[in-house]
């Protein structure tokens, strides 16, 4: 069996030195072949940095997903070419994005097609269709010797969530929603054989909104006027995750569990 930690969305400083922190532990206990992280929110909460990408990789992450702030910061453009082996934005950015999003994992002898998808329902930006951009690279990889497809949809609403997993049903193992940073309860497998969870959640604040401090998200539901969204730094950390068993001869879900920590930075 190949078995995969997942964590939702790596939230800031907090996010990162908890990540540190647990990471370790975790990885022994579940037996972790492969590690993935949602990196998008880990530089002060917005975009990726070369400085993060490294902490998280240092932390113990073997690949990190990007998600609709992939390019918020501008040294991002080029991270996302160097480090494309590991280093994923959302596939349906414009073919003009740098940047891969699919690539091939190695587990040990075994290769994993990990996918980095963004949603399009409540998003600020208009992305390619993530339903038409997964076809796409299915036909381009489905004649390699799979040992299992993961994809993070990253996106806002479950019903959508919900319905790209029956598109990709008995194509992709698993379906890992990312992006909403709550992680939700409804783990199961549809009747082709893909898993799904419509959140993971997030590694960030447990005493915030989605990780942010909750006076600039009050003033911007009261006020109705911009707010400065500043993460969390210190305090309980809430460490979300789920943990995938994938049968490496058929790349069949075996097994998807949550897996939630609290740890005090």
């Amino acid at each position: 069996m190949i078995t995969v930690l997942f964590l939702g969305d790596v939230v800031g400083k907090i996010g990162r030195h908890a990540l540190a922190q647990a990471l370790p532990d975790l990885r022994r206990e579940t037996n972790a072949d492969l590690v993935i992280a949602n990196g998008e929110n880990v530089a002060h909460g917005n975009g990726i940095t070369e400085s993060t990408f490294r902490e998280l990789i240092t932390a113990g992450v073997d690949v990190v997903t990007l998600g609709d702030h992939a390019f918020d910061r501008r040294e991002a453009e080029a991270l996302v070419v160097t480090e494309a082996a590991r280093l994923l934005r959302p596939a349906n950015y414009p073919p003009s994005a740098p940047g891969s999003g699919a690539q091939l994992i190695a587990v040990g002898s075994r290769q994993i097609l990990l996918v980095s998808l963004v949603g399009r329902v409540f998003m600020k930006m208009h992305y390619d269709c993530p339903f038409r951009t997964f076809d796409a690279i299915w036909e381009r990889y489905r004649k390699h010797k799979l040992s299992g497809v993961i994809v993070d949809f990253h996106a806002e609403a479950t019903s959508e969530k919900q319905a790209f997993a029956w598109h990709v049903d008995g194509r992709a193992s698993v379906v890992l929603g990312t992006h909403t940073h709550v992680p939700t309860a409804d783990l199961r497998r549809l009747p082709g054989g893909t898993g799904l969870v419509c959140d993971v959640g997030m590694v960030g604040a447990r005493d915030s909104v989605i990780g942010v401090k909750p006076e600039g998200s009050l003033q911007s539901f009261l006020r109705q006027t911009p707010a400065l969204f500043e993460p969390v730094e210190d305090g309980p950390c809430l460490v979300n995750g789920v943990v995938v068993t994938l049968d490496p001869h058929s790349g069949r879900l075996e097994k998807i569990t949550r897996l939630d920590r609290e740890v005090v930075m």
